[in-house]
């Protein structure tokens, strides 16, 4: 079997960091935990643990890339060996067999060098937010062109793309995607239960902020491989920044300049979402719950979009969009 390391990242993350590690069995001694200047104490509870520590410095902006980037390091100097690494947020537990299901998918797909599979969340009945990353979560069995936090790669590949992109603020996973493709390696997602994720959005804010923070990653993550092959998310700050802005904007401007009847445009809105839900399965209460979120996400997405180009702009380094 391969040598095996596991990387967790977090930030006051608690009880929730505890649990993460715990669930790691006897993994809990190959592991290194990245703090990112946490006041919980949770550095602490993980050398109790039995994890290795990283406190990042606190002078240097925080991001989970750079985070898990000096995860990596630590981990491959107490273990120079280490064949497979396992990524996993802080807020998450991990499966009991997923890491045998990860390693033996690995070692049958040798031109794989990412796999993930279902990430869940923990209390989707808590609210409609964690419902939604609880769907948000379930995206296609089979190759993919980009995953998320959790996920098991093999430690040559990362090493030969050079790890994660320390000053993306967000989306450094499928950005390490588009890289890891670059160079002739493939991702995969099987059918196999990987995490349980405890995203604890209790209030529309966070949502908000989460969302924003998604189309911030879109528009940064888009730019980057523009012109591409590979380049992945340049739909999707299109339509957000079409949804979001031109339309309400150009609808708004129109009833202004020409008629107030072209107000009436606006309800192209419920139109899409009534669409969304038609596709998603109208029987479904869930499906028009989905389907208004998707529509009101435009807005939020919108603003992270104009957020990096108002950064790039001014050449300004714009800082993590925080939701907890």
């Amino acid at each position: 079997m391969e040598r095996v390391g596991v990387v967790v990242i977090g930030r006051n993350e608690g009880r929730r960091l505890i649990a993460c590690l715990a669930s790691l069995g006897e993994l809990a001694a190959s592991t290194v935990y990245v703090d990112s200047g946490s006041t919980d104490g949770s550095a602490e509870a993980a050398r109790k643990l039995g994890a290795r520590v990283v406190e990042l410095d606190m002078g240097i902006p925080f991001t989970a890339a750079r985070a898990r980037n000096a995860g990596f390091a630590a981990l491959d100097k107490a273990m120079p060996d280490v064949e497979v690494v396992q990524f996993v947020d802080g807020d998450c537990t991990l499966a009991p067999d997923w890491i045998a299901k990860a390693l033996a998918f690995l070692q049958s797909h040798p031109d794989v060098a990412l796999v993930c599979g279902r990430r869940r969340e923990r209390a989707p009945e808590r609210s409609v937010y964690n419902r939604l990353c609880d769907r948000e979560w379930d995206t296609p069995v089979g190759e993919a062109t980009e995953a998320g936090g959790d996920c098991v790669i093999r430690a040559e590949a990362f090493r030969v793309v050079g790890g994660y992109s320390p000053d993306l603020i967000a989306g450094e996973e499928p950005e390490l995607c588009v890289r890891l493709r670059m160079k002739g390696w493939r991702i995969w997602r099987i059918d196999a239960e990987m995490t349980l994720h405890d995203a604890d959005i209790t209030r529309f804010s966070q949502w908000w902020r989460r969302s924003m923070r998604g189309g911030h990653a879109f528009a940064e993550v888009s730019a980057r491989h523009a012109g591409t092959p590979f380049a992945i998310w340049t739909r999707s700050s299109r339509r957000a920044l079409f949804w979001g802005l031109a339309l309400p904007l150009g609808v708004v401007l129109g009833a202004v300049l020409i008629h107030p009847a072209l107000l009436a445009l606006l309800l192209v809105y419920p139109v899409q979402v009534a669409r969304i839900a038609m596709r998603e399965g109208p029987a479904k209460p869930a499906s028009w719950t989905y389907a208004f979120f998707a529509v009101l996400a435009k807005f939020p997405e919108m603003q992270g979009v104009m957020r990096f180009y108002r950064g790039r702009l001014l050449k300004r380094r714009n800082t993590i969009i925080e939701y907890k």
